[in-house]
């Protein structure tokens, strides 16, 4: 796919990124992975992540990252599927020339592993990336990588297949700029963790798509909330927030680590159970699950817990 095409299909709707199957040994699952991301692709969503931050890409080899993108892309159909990748400069290059080379139609750049950086570091690694690889590259602005509204018109300068800014790190103000500075140069992401709870206030800064988490265990649920936000629908977005997301989130909210935990919870609810999480992470309880599956039961009916 052509970058320019992929920022027109990240920027065009809902994005979600499929958590990463495990075996009870914590060995990678490729054949639940496989039926996962095709399951996935029968919704509407515009581009899939494979092995982003809900997959476990800090958890994952390099090797199977591309096992990953390989195994997506033999499923997915039209769907885009966007590659994780990330540490060190040189890592992240190598990785996202094997991405390219196992069909990404797209990067997602995550943080450097472990240190911070100046501006004129992170403008060098973000560069050696892009000028990796020919497909679309989408910088993730998070954690120990924050790039200014002014590095990134630099970048974007530099770089042509820099399609997309997804922001992960929350601060409004930053995103306002961001999007101002740098007009349509780049589609933006909501990045945040259960990115519903921020779309309204994003939608304002000029954001307007995000991926959703949720979308591996309620798509229809996620694209239902999607569209509310579309059309501005306050009604339809306070109820879904009051009766499923903020109940949601004091769960996810009991433990570090489990807005990736409690994705394969919600995974397990519904009967397409995608094995454990890898350390350092954790599951969650059995009684954690429980009240996740009276969340979902609550807030969509019965019906929700066999989407299977």
């Amino acid at each position: 796919m052509h970058y320019l095409e992929m920022k027109k299909a990240i920027g065009a709707g809902l994005l979600s990124f499929p958590v990463t199957p495990f075996d009870a040994e914590g060995a990678l699952d490729l054949a639940t992975y496989r039926t996962h991301v095709g399951w996935l692709s029968q919704y509407p969503a515009t581009a899939l992540f494979a092995a982003g931050g809900t997959g476990e890409f800090f958890s994952l080899t390099p090797a199977e990252v591309v096992e990953t993108v390989r195994a997506a892309k033999e499923v997915a159909g039209d769907t885009p599927i966007i590659a994780g990748c990330g540490y060190g400069t040189a890592m992240a290059v190598e990785l996202a020339k094997a991405c390219e080379e196992a069909g990404a139609d797209g990067l997602l750049l995550l943080p450097q592993y472990l240190v911070g950086a100046e501006q004129e570091g992170l403008f060098a690694r973000v560069k050696a990336v892009c000028d990796a690889v020919d497909i679309g590259v989408i910088v993730y602005n998070r954690d120990n990588s924050i790039i200014t509204a002014e590095t990134l018109a630099k970048l974007c300068d530099v770089c042509p297949n820099l399609v997309g800014f997804k922001d992960g790190h929350g601060n409004i103000e930053m995103v306002t700029k961001v999007c101002t500075v740098i007009g349509d140069r780049l589609s933006y992401i909501g990045g945040m963790p259960t990115a519903e709870v921020f779309a309204k206030a994003y939608k304002a800064a000029g954001v307007t798509t995000y991926s959703s988490a949720i979308f591996n265990f309620l798509p229809q649920q996620a694209l239902d909330f999607y569209d509310a936000l579309g059309r501005d629908d306050d009604a339809a977005m306070s109820r879904a927030l009051t009766e499923f997301f903020y109940p949601y989130l004091d769960i996810r909210n009991r433990g570090k680590g489990y807005a990736v935990s409690i994705v394969k919870a919600g995974m397990r609810v519904i009967g397409r159970d995608a094995g454990p999480v890898r350390s350092p992470l954790t599951d969650l309880t059995d009684a954690e699950h429980d009240m996740l599956a009276d969340v979902i039961r609550k807030a969509y009916g019965d019906a929700a817990l066999r989407a299977a």
